[in-house]
C-alpha cells in the first residue's frame, strides 16, 4: 500500500502541495478570525442539575461575577484634598461604557425617610464640593453609622475601602472587557500620580481581563520560542538552513490549519488550546528530522534522489502514521470528556497532529525532488557516534545486569508509588497566577481587608400558600439567624440579603440611629417600615437582585477568600450546608402545613467551582484510561502479541507512576494542566515502544529468532533516535517552563520529566523484560509491524560509509 502512496505523492507532488496551499488560505481566513476567550473556563456540563440550577438563579437574580473592585487602604485618602479626587475618579469610573454603577465611600447614598410622602428615598451623604476637612470629618462619621455599607465599602477596623463597579453582561463576557480593564488602570494610575495613594486592582471581571491577554502574549511567545529552539537542533543536525527552512514553512502550514480550525469549530484561545499551536511545532520537527534523516541515508545508499525520496514515503509512511496517531489518539480521547474546555482542546490537537502528518508526507517528499541534492556537509550527521558508547553501556547492563535492573525498578516503583500516595487535587478560582504578581498580591489585599472577591451565593425558597411568606416576621428572624452564623466564617463577608434592607430601611425610619440596625421587633413595627417601604421604585434594581416579586424566593450573597477546592469543598459541605439544612428544619416547624416546602440551596460561581474541580479530574482519569485502551488496541494490531503488548505497556505505565511520585514529593497538585499530561506523555512516549519492538521484530526475522542478538541489535541502532528525539521533544515542552501560569510552567516541567523517564525506561527496562519473558514463536508470518521501519540513523548501512570520502560503492549487500 505505502509503495503506492508513494507514487502518488511523487507524481502529483505539485497537485497535492497546491492543494496545501489552497487550504491555508482558508484556514488562514479563519485563523485570523480567531477571538480570545475571555471567560474561566466551564467545568460542569450546561445538564448538570447544580448547573441548571445556577444559570436559572442568574436568570432570576442576575449575574454573581461581573464586578470590577478597587481597594485603597491609606489614611492620606481622607485627607480633604485626595478625597475630591477619589470621588472624581467614582464619577471618572462611572463614564467608562459597560460599567453600570460605581459604589464608593464618596459616592455613598443613605436611605432617609420622607415623612410627607411616608416612602424612604436614597440621598448622596457626601455633596459634589466639599469645603474643609470639618466637613469631611462630619460626614465620615455619618457614613460609619450605616450599617448596609460598612464591611462591604469599608473595613471599619483599618480604614481600607473600595470602588465596586459592576459590569453590564454584555461587557463582562466579551472582548470589551479588555477596554474597561485599560481605562479602569488608566484611571487608577492618573489617581495614584496625582495623590500617591496606592490601588490595588481585583474582581473576577478584572482577574480574566488580564490571563486572556497574558495568554495572548504567551501564545506568540511560546510559538515563536518552539520554533527557534527545535529550528536551532534541527540545523545543528542537518546543518542545512534550506532544510530547517521549508520544514519550518510545512510546520506553519499546520499552525495556522491549527489556529484556523479553533475558529472554523467555532471555539475561542483559551490558556489551554493556546498551548498546541508550540506544541505542533515540537511534534512537526520531529517528523521532519525523521524524513530527512532516512532521505539522507537512503541517499547515501542509492546514490539517487528520487529513488532515496520514494522509498522514504514508503518505509517512513507507517512509521510517521503510527507515531503520529498514538500522540493524537492521546489528544482525542478528551474528547469523551464532559468538559467543554478539554474537549475543544483534544479535538484540535489531535485533528490537526493528523493533518500535521499528511502535511510532512506530502511536502518533506516534494520540496526535497526539487532541491538540489544534499552534499557532504548536510551528510555529516549520519556519522553520530557521540551516543555510541552510552547505548552500548546499556546493551551490556541489560545482558549481564538485569537483575539490578528490576530491583532498582522495583525500587523507584515503591518510591513512586508512596509519592503517589500524598498526591492531592486542588486548584483556585484564580489559579495559575504567580505568587509575585502585582495582580496576586492585590487579590491577597482584598481578602485581608474585605474577605475576598469570590462570589458564593444562597438561595432561600419558601413554596407556601401563604402570601410574601419573606415578610413574615418569624420566618425573617430564623433566616436573620442563619445569615448571623455565616457572618461568623472567618473567610466569608459579612451576608448581604433583603433583610439587610429591611435592618437599613429601620435605622432610616429612626433617623438613621445605627443601634435601630435590625429587623422590627413586633409585628407593628414591621408594619409601619414595610408601610414605608410600599410603592418603593426600584430604579437600581436593588430590590430585584435579593427577592422576587412574590417574595417566596431571596438571594443571600456572600463574597468569600479564594482558599483552594478542599478547602472550599469542605466549608460548603461541612459548614454552610449543614446550617442550611437545619434553618429548613426551623423554618417548616413555622409553616406547619404539609403542603408546604422550604429549600435552601448553596449555589454561585465559588460551589460550580467545587464541583467543576472533581469533575475535571474524574474525566481526566476516564480519558487516560481510554487512551491506554485506544493505544493498547493500535499495538495488539501491530504485534498480535499479548505478552509483547504487557511488556511494552510497563515501562510507559512506570515513568507516569515516576511522575506522579514527583507530584506527590513536590506537593504540585492535580488539576486540568498537570492532569493532562498523563494523557498527552503516554501517547508520545509508547513511540518509543513501538520502534524499538519493530526494530526487535524485524531481527528476529533476520537472526533466526536469537533473543540476545535480536535485542542487542535492537538497542545499538534504535538507541539513538530515541534519545535524539526525546532530547528534541524535551526541548520543545521545556520552554513551557517560562510561562507566567504556573499550570503551564508545571504542565511543561512534568511532560518534560516524563518523557525523558520513558526514553530510560524504554532504552534498558524494555529490553530487558524482552530478554527475560519473550519466547518468540518460530513463525515467519507477516504482522503489521513487519512494515514498519524503526531505523533513524541507518546504522546496518552506515557502518561502511565514510563520510570523508563518500564511498558507498564499497559496501555489498545493503539492507534497510
Amino acid at each position: 500500500m505505502w509503495s503506492k502512496i508513494a507514487l502518488l505523492i511523487i507524481r502529483y507532488r505539485i497537485s497535492l502541495i497546491a492543494l496545501i496551499g489552497a487550504i491555508t488560505v482558508v484556514m488562514g481566513y479563519y485563523a485570523a478570525q480567531v477571538q480570545m476567550s475571555y471567560d474561566f473556563a466551564r467545568t460542569v456540563p450546561l445538564e448538570d442539575p447544580e448547573m441548571i440550577f445556577f444559570n436559572r438563579f442568574k436568570q432570576q437574580f442576575g449575574e454573581d461575577g461581573n464586578m470590577m473592585a478597587l481597594g485603597i487602604k491609606d489614611s492620606a485618602m481622607y485627607k480633604l484634598e485626595n478625597f475630591q479626587k477619589l470621588k472624581e475618579l467614582s464619577n471618572e469610573l462611572r463614564q467608562i461604557e459597560g460599567v453600570t454603577e460605581v459604589l464608593s465611600l464618596p459616592q455613598l447614598k443613605i436611605i432617609e425617610k420622607d415623612t410627607v410622602e411616608k416612602r424612604f428615598k436614597l440621598v448622596p451623604l457626601f455633596p459634589d464640593t466639599l469645603t474643609s476637612q470639618h466637613q469631611l470629618d462630619s460626614l465620615l462619621a455619618i457614613a460609619l453609622d450605616q450599617k448596609f455599607y460598612m464591611g462591604q465599602l469599608v473595613n471599619t477596623t483599618n480604614g481600607a475601602t473600595m470602588l465596586l463597579a459592576p459590569l453590564n453582561k454584555e461587557y463582562a463576557n466579551s472582548a470589551k472587557r479588555i477596554d474597561i480593564t485599560n481605562n479602569l488602570i488608566r484611571l487608577g494610575e492618573a489617581f495614584t500620580a496625582q495623590t500617591n495613594i496606592k490601588i490595588h486592582y481585583a474582581g473576577l471581571p478584572f482577574v480574566r481581563s488580564v490571563m486572556a491577554e497574558q495568554v495572548r502574549k504567551e501564545l506568540s511567545f511560546f510559538l515563536y520560542l518552539s520554533a527557534i529552539v527545535t529550528g536551532v537542533i534541527m540545523l545543528l543536525f542537518f546543518r542545512s538552513v534550506r532544510a530547517v527552512i521549508f520544514s519550518m514553512i510545512m510546520i506553519g502550514i499546520v499552525v495556522v490549519w491549527t489556529i484556523g480550525t479553533i475558529a472554523l469549530f467555532g471555539f475561542k484561545i483559551s490558556l489551554l488550546s493556546g498551548l498546541i499551536p508550540p506544541v505542533i511545532v515540537t511534534i512537526g520537527i520531529t517528523n521532519a528530522i525523521y524524513l530527512l534523516n532516512k532521505y539522507h541515508v537512503e541517499y547515501v545508499n542509492r546514490k539517487n534522489k528520487m529513488e532515496a525520496i520514494q522509498v522514504v514515503v514508503k518505509k517512513m509512511g507507517l512509521a510517521t502514521f503510527l507515531t503520529n496517531l498514538t500522540v493524537a489518539i492521546g489528544f482525542l480521547t478528551l474528547l469523551t470528556t464532559d468538559i467543554l474546555v478539554l474537549r475543544e482542546f483534544g479535538i484540535v490537537a489531535g485533528v490537526n497532529i493528523i493533518a500535521l502528518f499528511v502535511v510532512s508526507l506530502i511536502m518533506i517528499p516534494g520540496i526535497l525532488s526539487w532541491m538540489p541534492e544534499p552534499n557532504q556537509k548536510h551528510l555529516k550527521h549520519l556519522d553520530f557516534k557521540i551516543l555510541g558508547g552510552f547505548v552500548k553501556l546499556i546493551d551490556l547492563m541489560v545482558h549481564r545486569h538485569r537483575i539490578t535492573i528490576y530491583v532498582a525498578t522495583l525500587v523507584i516503583t515503591a518510591l513512586a508509588v508512596f509519592g503517589m500516595s500524598k498526591l492531592y487535587s486542588v486548584s483556585y478560582m484564580v489559579d495559575d497566577i504567580p505568587e509575585d504578581s502585582a495582580i496576586k498580591r492585590d487579590l491577597k489585599f482584598v481578602e485581608e481587608n474585605f474577605s475576598g472577591i469570590m462570589p458564593l451565593e444562597i438561595e432561600v425558597d419558601l413554596q407556601t400558600k401563604r402570601r410574601r411568606p419573606l415578610q413574615n416576621l418569624r420566618i425573617a428572624r430564623e433566616i436573620d439567624k442563619f445569615e448571623s452564623s455565616l457572618d461568623s466564617i472567618e473567610v466569608t463577608s459579612r451576608p448581604l440579603s433583603i433583610l439587610s434592607l429591611i435592618k437599613a430601611s429601620r435605622q432610616a425610619y429612626y433617623n438613621n440611629n445605627p443601634d435601630r440596625y435590625a429587623l422590627p421587633v413586633s409585628d407593628i413595627e414591621a408594619k409601619f417600615v414595610l408601610d414605608y417601604l410600599k410603592g418603593q421604585s426600584d430604579n437600581s434594581g436593588l430590590f430585584k437582585s435579593f427577592v422576587d416579586t412574590t417574595y417566596t424566593k431571596m438571594r443571600i450573597s456572600m463574597q468569600m477568600a479564594d482558599i483552594g477546592s478542599i478547602k472550599m469543598d469542605s466549608l460548603v459541605h461541612q459548614v454552610i450546608e449543614p446550617k442550611a439544612d437545619s434553618l429548613v428544619a426551623d423554618l417548616k416547624k413555622i409553616l406547619k402545613a404539609e403542603s408546604d416546602s422550604v429549600t435552601v440551596t448553596v449555589t454561585g460561581s465559588s460551589k460550580i467551582f467545587i464541583k467543576g474541580n472533581k469533575f475535571l479530574i474524574e474525566n481526566l482519569t476516564e480519558s487516560l484510561i481510554l487512551a491506554g485502551i485506544l493505544i493498547t488496541l493500535s499495538m495488539a494490531i501491530l504485534f498480535a502479541n499479548a505478552r509483547m503488548i504487557i511488556i511494552s505497556l510497563i515501562p510507559n505505565l512506570i515513568a507516569l507512576m515516576i511522575t506522579a511520585g514527583l507530584m506527590g514529593y513536590f506537593h504540585i497538585p492535580l488539576k486540568a494542566s498537570t492532569a493532562l499530561i498523563f494523557s498527552i506523555t503516554f501517547g508520545i512516549s509508547v513511540d518509543n515502544s513501538i520502534r524499538f519492538l519493530a526494530k526487535y521484530r524485524q531481527e528476529l526475522l533476520s537472526s533466526g529468532f536469537f533473543v540476545p542478538r535480536s535485542v542487542s541489535e535492537s538497542i545499538l541502532e534504535t538507541g539513538k533516535s530515541i534519545i535524539y528525539t526525546s532530547v528534541v521533544l524535551f526541548a520543545g515542552f521545556i520552554i513551557f517552563a517560562f510561562s507566567d501560569f504556573g499550570g503551564t510552567v508545571a504542565l511543561g516541567l512534568l511532560t518534560s520529566t516524563t518523557l525523558i523517564i520513558s526514553m530510560f525506561t524504554n532504552l534498558i527496562l524494555l529490553p530487558a523484560l524482552i530478554m527475560t519473558f519473550d519466547k518468540p514463536r518460530k513463525s515467519k508470518d507477516r504482522l503489521p509491524i513487519d512494515d514498519f521501519d524503526s531505523s533513524f540513523y541507518g546504522e546496518q548501512d552506515d557502518e561502511a560509509i565514510d563520510l570523508n570520502k563518500i564511498k558507498i560503492h564499497d559496501r555489498k549487500g545493503i539492507s534497510e
